[in-house]
């Protein structure tokens, strides 16, 4: 059965997924949601339920979301036959993607070095936790540790309190962002060249890439950034602030905007000079957001956000995720995508923030499960009923 590509942005591209948790997930679902023919290698299991991740089994909202629009073969990569029909793949493949430990993928003899030799235009994606070498390239890779070590958790939190994770595994995500963003390149390049190469990442450089402009306080002015809570560290004021009825955001950034601030909320104690600029305002933040607490409590959330909106004040309502999905707006942007799970039935993912004037991305295919399309990508191998089923008397599928 010819694979339904999702889009037909990449649907002549082929990769084989040989990752796990959710840095390479997370990588690999950029293609599969773009239209490549991704195929996700599983190892064998007596529990079709079971899932390539210690996080739990194929029927959770993690798995559903991250493993979509591919198909599943099932393939013991410690056996020969394994190891024989994964290089088979390799020819004819765009991409392979792999988050293993550095060392393992040596150790199965499918390292980009290897697979090369078998075709010279395969593109090796590896993420790993800390880098494929150097003094703590051995180390297993967690995206809480990589958060701790890349620095986000020292400036994440209030102040005094401690260091503080933020609630998505940014260091995995970002990872696994970055390494699809050097596939493309790479996929862009050997159209000049005709040749692949390897790219690597790991939680670590993300994590420290996602620190942006507070790393560059850091390496330019030597500032070391530290905890600032809900306040933004440089643009004041700019946080959260408690209303008649819950919490608003409210973004001053720059000296119009603060001015714009003035006028809505009429308080005469903030024309004082000890506000006058960002450098006072820093200087003088918690009396600044006591006084604006004080204005903003004395009406609701929804009649702020009317007034600020209209004035050109940045500011925004706090949702829990259940309202990011009934706002307005979301549904309109359609981020809540429809998909018929094999196990969950009529549900929705996640979809892409991407929007294309002239391609869009679909949601093609379910989560698979576990080997459900191994005999179809192996019959598109080339190899006979007969030789599949002895690969599965062998155990290598």
């Amino acid at each position: 059965m010819p694979v339904q590509p999702a889009s037909r942005i990449l649907q002549d591209i082929t990769v084989l997924d040989l990752t796990r948790v959710r840095s390479g997930p997370t990588c690999v679902r950029q293609f599969a949601d773009w239209g490549a023919n991704v195929i996700k290698i599983e190892e064998p299991s007596d529990d079709p339920s079971g899932a390539s991740t210690p996080f739990g089994k194929r029927d959770t909202p993690d798995f559903q979301n991250l493993h979509r629009n591919k198909r599943s073969l099932t393939l013991n990569l410690k056996s020969e036959g394994g190891v024989d029909v994964f290089r088979q793949l390799v020819k004819q493949a765009d991409v392979v993607v792999e988050n293993y430990r550095p060392g393992v993928k040596h150790r199965l003899g499918i390292d980009y070095e290897t697979l090369k030799k078998d075709n010279p235009r395969i593109i090796y994606a590896s993420i790993s936790g800390f880098g494929q070498d150097g003094p703590y390239a051995g180390r297993p890779g967690f995206d809480q540790i990589a958060q701790g070590m890349g620095g986000l958790m020292s400036i994440t939190g209030e102040p005094g309190r401690g260091p503080m994770r933020v609630g998505i595994p940014i260091a995995d995500l970002t990872a696994g962002l970055f390494a699809a963003q050097g596939v493309l390149l790479a996929l862009y390049d050997r159209e000049r060249t005709g040749q692949g190469q390897w790219i690597q990442t790991s939680l670590l450089q993300a994590q420290i890439a996602m620190l942006d402009f507070q790393a560059a306080r850091w390496l330019i002015d030597g500032d070391v950034p530290k905890q600032a809570g809900n306040n933004h560290p440089t643009s004041i004021p700019t946080g959260v602030f408690t209303t008649q009825n819950g919490h608003i955001n409210i973004a001053c950034a720059g000296q119009a905007i603060w001015n714009r601030f003035k006028d809505v909320l009429k308080d005469p104690r903030m024309d004082e000079a000890r506000f006058a600029d960002n450098e006072q305002r820093s200087a003088n933040r918690d009396v600044l957001n006591a006084i604006i607490d004080e204005n903003m409590v004395q009406q609701n959330t929804e009649t702020w956000i009317t007034q600020l909106n209209e004035a050109g004040v940045p500011c925004g309502e706090i949702n829990n995720i259940d309202q990011v999905f009934a706002s307005p707006q979301v549904e309109h942007l359609g981020q809540a995508k429809a998909m018929h799970s094999e196990i969950r039935g009529d549900t929705h993912v996640v979809g892409q923030p991407i929007i294309m004037s002239d391609a869009k991305s679909e949601i093609s295919r379910p989560t698979p499960n576990l080997g459900q399309h191994t005999d179809e990508v192996l019959s598109e191998l080339g190899l006979s009923s007969s030789a599949i089923e002895e690969l599965r008397k062998q155990g290598a599928i």
